[in-house]
């Protein structure tokens, strides 16, 4: 089985076969409090998909905030860590294009569109699936102002998703697995730094 989690929008966990099938999943829709049921949801998804064996785990690697998404690919991690089995990094908003292609039947180039807060908007343009069944990425993620999202895909159909298929997640994992790719590297996607700082040396006083 394959094993999905991400944080990047709600919490969202799900488990798989190697063909695809859905074997469970668990999922809370709150943008906030991951860290509160982030092993809950695993817990009941572990529990509901059987006791064939985990081979890999799949982190969503965003776009998202930066608290809400480390703590989903840490914990994606440390499970791996534990059993011993590698992780796949994939970036969540292919999971939403593989929604949007295969449930909703969309054709032609969409943008998924996710909330970045601050009145901003993250934007990735698909268009279609290559010959892996991997989401085909057009133009890269971009952090947009809200405001100016229509103008910035120009009558591109948009896609906005506020929840995210931990399931069809692990499906793009599975795919990129079988084909042997890398979809995205180690460090996760924030688009901004967090405004939390190192604080730098104290300054010395004078007598």
């Amino acid at each position: 089985m394959i094993l999905a989690v991400d944080t990047s929008l709600g919490t969202a966990v799900a488990l798989i076969d190697v063909d695809g099938s859905r074997r469970s999943e668990a999922s809370a829709a709150d943008p906030l409090g991951h860290a509160e049921v982030i092993g809950e949801l695993l817990a009941r998804a572990l529990d509901d998909a059987g006791t064939d064996p985990i081979t890999h785990v799949v982190a969503g690697m965003g776009p998202g905030p930066f608290t809400g998404l480390r703590i989903g690919i840490a914990a994606a991690r440390a499970f791996a860590r534990g059993r011993g089995i590698p992780v796949v990094p994939v970036p969540s908003h292919h999971a939403a294009a593989l929604t949007a292609i295969e449930r909703d039947s969309l054709t032609g180039p969409f943008a998924i569109v996710t909330d970045a807060r601050r009145r901003e908007v993250a934007i990735t343009v698909f268009d279609g699936v290559d010959a892996d069944g991997i989401p085909l990425v057009r133009d890269d993620t971009v952090l947009v102002p809200r405001v100016e999202a229509d103008e910035h895909l120009a009558g591109i159909r948009r896609i906005d998703t506020e929840t995210l298929s931990a399931v069809d997640l692990a499906r793009v994992g599975a795919r990129t697995i079988t084909a042997g790719r890398i979809l995205a590297g180690e460090e996760p996607l924030y688009l901004r730094h967090p405004d939390v700082t190192v604080p730098g040396a104290p300054k010395k006083v004078g007598r």
